[in-house]
């Protein structure tokens, strides 16, 4: 859990970074200033955006270390001391991004995949958090079979694609790497996978308090990012197009729209893992027709 919301405040901080225009206020990689670990003497500016940014960073590699190490060694289930491993994998890709961002000036393709990876790598740490927890570990699974088209499974699956769709449409605007209308026209397909998601989820399984809860945070993320969204909106392309730096409102809106849209991927992956558990697919046995009029006969 101390990994999850170490990876949740390296996310926000790269979002401050961005949002403040201060990736390149650090010049050098994998050092800051020549220098790995020292406090640079004139902290100001963009520099302690991005300065502690790095820090936090390397404080994630280091309980992510801490995590596989002590998976490895612990826990008995394989598949989970193979996630551990990619893990630690993901944070060091993430970092190599972040230090290839920084080298090449900020490409967006680069910047944009720097940013998919860190919320890549908070949903496996959420995961593991989930899979490592006593509930999780103790509890018997109430299971009830899906046998609906689409699945439930299946709604789980596809919003979470159209979730990683809008996180690289959104990475890619906010790097200057592509307009804003592409992020805003599949927000509505988001809209409408998720709120399509959770109401299925609550309205034909609300006696499982495993997949209710998480249906339930996860469409309240969906109104608040979309407040959120339309107020980074207005911030930052309607009032703030002009603007010769930065302004509070824009840095605060987009900060909690990159924020809540982490928190929301996340959610839907924990979302998607319970109805992997709690609410398999069921599968009919297809009889031919020609056996089954034999058989009748």
């Amino acid at each position: 859990m101390c990994t999850a919301c170490a990876a949740f405040l390296v996310i926000t901080a790269g979002a401050l970074v961005t949002s403040n225009d201060a990736g390149l206020s650090v010049p050098d990689w994998p050092t800051s200033f020549g220098y790995l670990v020292k406090v640079p003497h004139f902290l100001v500016g963009g520099i302690r955006y991005e300065w502690s940014h790095r820090m936090v960073a390397g404080t994630l590699v280091s309980l992510t270390l801490a995590i596989a190490l002590w998976t490895l060694l612990v826990e008995r289930r394989r598949w989970l001391r193979w996630m551990a491993v990619g893990a630690f994998c993901t944070v060091i890709a993430q970092a190599i991004l972040g230090g290839l961002t920084v080298l090449l000036f900020q490409p967006p393709a680069v910047s944009t995949a720097h940013a998919t990876v860190a919320q890549t790598f908070f949903c496996i740490a959420v995961a593991i958090a989930l899979f490592t927890g006593r509930k999780w570990v103790e509890e018997q699974p109430r299971v009830e079979f899906d046998s609906r088209r689409p699945s439930l499974s299946t709604l789980t699956l596809l919003s979470i694609f159209v979730l990683y769709v809008q996180l690289i449409l959104g990475g890619m605007f906010r790097h200057h790497g592509m307009s804003w209308w592409p992020h805003l026209a599949n927000a509505v397909i988001v809209s409408f996978v998720l709120a399509w998601t959770a109401v299925r989820a609550i309205s034909v399984y609300s006696n499982i308090e495993a997949v209710r809860r998480p249906a339930i945070v996860m469409l309240s993320l969906l109104i608040t990012q979309l407040c959120l969204g339309f107020t980074a909106f207005l911030t930052r392309v309607a009032w703030g197009k002009d603007a010769v730096q930065p302004e509070l409102p824009m840095v605060a809106s987009t900060v909690a729209h990159v924020a809540v849209g982490a928190l929301l991927l996340a959610t839907t992956v924990v979302l998607a893992i319970q109805v992997w558990r709690h609410v398999p697919v069921a599968f009919e046995e297809r009889v031919p027709e020609a056996q089954r009029d034999a058989s009748a006969a």
